[in-house]
């Protein structure tokens, strides 16, 4: 039960509203609870309403403004406190309510929210009242912005009407005037139309002539062409057959006695290598040195056995390149990725080429040392070095091939090693007469 401003308790406690609150009312409401609210403590406040202690009163009104009129309706106590904040807040609105005489100048929606948070007698027909005049207020408002807006739009399309009036008049005579215009522009499209078929039959006469005389021409530059091609054919196949035919005589007889004079040397040598090694006396040989005995000093069977060597012992290469006309052919990449794969190609292939020179000087063989074209990024340019020829392949032939064909161009008897250790490369040269040898035999004789 909500008491007076006396202590007594008010007649209006039991009214109940039997419609919603308005809206302009409600606002009001609110208002006065935010007002109110800070006045309070936290412990007189609703349990709902404590988060809501700190705010400021915009703020409190904008965010708790459904929870105050929650609690403003529900908790008798608590609209008792907030009534008597107001009461303090406005006594003369507050005591004119009491005595049931609304001050007639104040605003409706005011006094209803007063009367609604206040429950003095009469309060339902207060709040009642001020929301149907606040009804009727907006109905007016409404009502004169409706005629107001009537207004205006009467007004515009009126101006509208005249406009339209006007603007067709100006197109009516702007048409009349494009339609002179364009019968004039098609009396002249029709002259120009005829004009355009004459120049087009005239210039189809004239490219017809044309095609004619340039497809005659181009017949004649054709067989021009053809017969230029075959004679130029005929000239080149001539020229190539008298180059090939001096080429095959002069390259077949220095080939050939090349062939010929390396076979001698290589007999010769090896002839002398043989007396030399055999130790053959400047004396012919006696009967009694053919009897089959065992002298003083002499080597025994197992002095032979002795001699033998491994596959991999370096001091094979030794004794083949220690042969008479001895030509050593090696694989470089082959050899060179064998012992230093990580060097880049190029100190490879030098490297490679100073301990081969070294070999050379050493042992007096032929030596030859052919890398791959294929893996060349441009042509190299280095100077071979002393007593070694340094050979790469041509563009489609690879250095496994070119090792062959050197192989092939020997003649048979002379002694050519072959350092690789690619196994077909070392079947095929051993088919053709050649002694393959392991690259990491080379590379121990070379370290």
């Amino acid at each position: 039960m909500v008491e007076t401003q006396g202590g007594e308790p008010g007649d209006g406690a039991a009214e109940v509203l039997d419609r919603p609150l308005p809206d302009g009312v409600r606002r009001r409401v609110v208002h006065i609870v935010s007002d109110g609210f800070g006045g309070l403590t936290v412990g007189e406040l609703p349990a709902q309403l404590r988060q809501y202690a700190r705010f400021a009163p915009n703020r409190r009104a904008k965010f708790a403004g459904n929870a105050m009129a929650a609690a403003l309706e529900t908790d008798p106590l608590f609209r008792q406190r907030i009534g008597e904040k107001f009461r303090e807040a406005q006594p003369e609105l507050a005591g004119a309510l009491d005595s049931g005489a609304p001050p007639p100048a104040a605003d409706p929606l005011d006094v209803a929210a007063a009367a609604y948070v206040l429950r003095p007698t009469g309060w339902v027909k207060l709040v009642t009242a001020a929301g149907e005049e606040a009804l009727r207020a907006d109905a007016e408002r409404a009502d004169e912005e409706s005629r107001a807006e009537l207004e205006r739009l009467r007004e515009e399309l009126t101006a509208a009407r005249d406009q339209t009036r006007s603007e067709t008049e100006r197109l009516r005579t702007e048409l009349e005037s494009a339609k002179k215009e364009a019968e004039s522009l098609h009396r002249k499209l029709r002259a120009a139309h005829s004009d355009v078929k004459r120049g087009e039959a005239a210039l189809r006469k004239l490219q017809a002539e044309m095609e004619t005389v340039r497809t005659e021409g181009q017949a004649q530059l054709s067989a021009a062409e053809s017969e230029s091609r075959r004679l130029k054919a005929r000239l080149g196949e001539s020229e190539a057959a008298l180059e090939a035919t001096r080429r095959a005589a002069r390259e077949g007889r220095s080939v050939e006695d090349m062939r010929v004079r390396l076979l001698l040397d290589t007999v010769l040598d090896a002839a002398q290598g043989l007396r030399r090694e055999l130790a053959l006396p400047p004396v012919s040989v006696r009967p009694a040195e053919t009897v089959d005995a065992v002298e003083p000093g002499r080597m025994t069977p197992k002095d032979i056995a002795a001699r033998a060597l491994s596959e991999n012992d370096p001091a094979i290469l030794d004794q083949l390149l220690a042969l008479p006309q001895a030509h050593l052919v090696v694989d470089g990449y082959n050899v060179t990725k064998t012992g230093y794969p990580q060097m880049p190609l190029e100190k490879q292939r030098l490297r490679l080429l100073g301990q081969l020179s070294q070999l050379a000087a050493q042992t007096g063989a032929e030596v030859t040392c052919v890398f791959d074209g294929a893996e060349l990024a441009a042509p190299v340019l280095l100077a071979p070095p002393r007593g070694v020829r340094v050979l790469f392949s041509k563009a489609g032939v690879t250095a496994d091939e070119l090792i062959r064909q050197l192989v092939r161009a020997e003649p048979p008897g002379r002694p050519v090693i072959v350092a690789s250790t690619d196994r077909e490369v070392a079947d095929g040269i051993a088919k053709a007469g050649a002694r393959p040898v392991a690259s990491a035999v080379l590379l121990k004789r070379l370290s």
